[in-house]
């Protein structure tokens, strides 16, 4: 459905934006938490890459929706492995998606209010703003860990707007999942996007719920709904 390009965008004050997925491709940390930690686990701990990936995937989702799920240091500790150091090693394949810095850029242009709402571990939005520069674009940046909640958590969105004062019925928030999404659609936040294309090496994925979606940020430059 083709929106209205000024209505759309005059009716917008604030602008929330997820990072891992939305505005970077997942590919790295994809890449990171399914192939090199099971790797380095199976190394050091003599078994074999499947029965490690198996091992420690059964860890990740007994605290998935949790601030424990994207916490290096929490599970630095239960593999007994560096995972700051690890991510280190493949920085160089932290990568925006297309159409990221015009789309950041547009916002600015328009006088929006935009900042990056992620649940990512201080260490690891430290490491990917560095290689990005995606911080330049931002009024402010928000991590779960400042909140205390993660933002699948409806109490989360509660406590952000206290802290920014944002009015829902004028933001917008885009996130490739829909957890938060819901989270977020509780308090009233009007316009909610679901980015189908989260990561390079996987094919687009469809809202399970009635969100609108984009695939690239270039849709929401040229004033489409879909």
């Amino acid at each position: 459905m083709k929106g209205n390009h000024k209505i759309f965008w005059d009716d917008i004050e604030w602008v929330l934006l997820d990072l891992d997925g939305t505005l970077l491709d997942k590919y790295f940390d994809d890449y990171f938490w399914e192939t090199l930690v099971p790797e380095k686990y199976a190394q050091k701990y003599g078994l074999s890459f499947q029965e490690a990936k198996e091992k420690v995937v059964a860890l990740y989702q007994r605290e998935e929706g949790t601030l424990n799920w994207t916490d290096l240091d929490f599970w630095s500790k239960k593999l007994a492995l560096d995972l700051p150091a690890l991510k280190k090693q493949i920085a160089h394949l932290i990568d925006t998606h297309p159409y990221v810095v015009d789309f950041l850029k547009f916002l600015k242009q328009m006088g929006k209010k935009v900042f990056l709402v992620t649940n990512a571990h201080y260490e690891s939005l430290n490491l990917k703003l560095k290689h990005t520069q995606l911080g330049l674009y931002f009024d402010g940046v928000i991590c779960a860990f400042d909140i205390g909640l993660s933002k699948e958590d409806k109490r989360f969105w509660r406590r952000l707007q206290e802290k920014l004062k944002f009015d829902p019925s004028h933001t917008l928030f885009i996130d490739d999942s829909e957890a938060p999404l819901l989270a977020a659609k509780e308090i009233g936040i009007k316009y909610l996007f679901f980015k189908t294309q989260a990561s390079s090496k996987s094919s687009p994925k469809l809202p399970i719920n009635n969100f609108s979606k984009i695939e690239y940020f270039k849709e929401l430059i040229e004033g489409i709904e879909k």
